[in-house]
């Protein structure tokens, strides 16, 4: 790997927590160096800058293209692929949230809602559904509050995340404001 050592560090760190991410070392190096290339980089550059097969970095790219964590780009007088990451880091992170939870929130609360749908036969299964009904309401919940937040502007969203702890002292004057067992309706809060 002949990269200077801040970038160096930067891939082999997002390699080695490829594994815990469920993506490859590999797929992880390819993404940190495209994400920290101040220019697109075709594969053979890839190749040359990790030290992978030129195969590995084929089946790299073709996964964070699947992921939409990638973008094809054509360089003028070069008749190679080139790829890039989005240049807005947000998008990048909105791209990641919406593929996980189309790859993996989707499918477990399809889950949960067909064995809710269940008769239960006795009373371990019923005590099993009583704690999935409580599992799927908790990600029903996040999965609203998501579609809610993804949808802010980035300078919104950023403000949100800056208030922290803050949020809950919103929550709490809002109480305030409004009788008890009442939550403001979704319509009448300011976007």
């Amino acid at each position: 790997m002949d990269l200077p050592p801040l970038i160096r560090a930067f891939v082999l760190h997002f390699g080695e927590m490829g594994g815990r991410w469920g993506i490859s070392r590999t797929v992880g190096q390819i993404y940190a160096l495209l994400f920290l290339s101040d220019r697109p980089l075709a594969a053979d550059d890839i190749v040359r800058a990790l030290g992978v097969s030129r195969s590995n970095v084929s089946m790299g790219l073709k996964e964070l293209q699947a992921w939409r964590l990638v973008e094809l780009r054509h360089v003028p007088g070069d008749r190679r692929d080139h790829f890039t990451t989005p240049e807005d880091i947000w998008q990048i992170v909105r791209t990641l949230v919406e593929e996980r939870r189309r790859r993996e929130i989707d499918p477990t609360l399809s889950v949960l809602r067909t064995l809710l749908m269940e008769a239960p036969r006795d009373a371990a299964e019923r005590h099993a559904q009583a704690r999935m009904a409580e599992m799927l309401e908790l990600i029903e919940l996040l999965t609203r509050w998501y579609a809610d937040v993804s949808t802010l502007e980035t300078d919104r969203l950023v403000a949100l995340l800056r208030l922290g702890a803050g949020v809950a002292r919103l929550v709490d004057r809002a109480g305030r404001l409004l009788p008890a067992g009442r939550s403001a309706p979704s319509e009448e809060v300011d976007r």
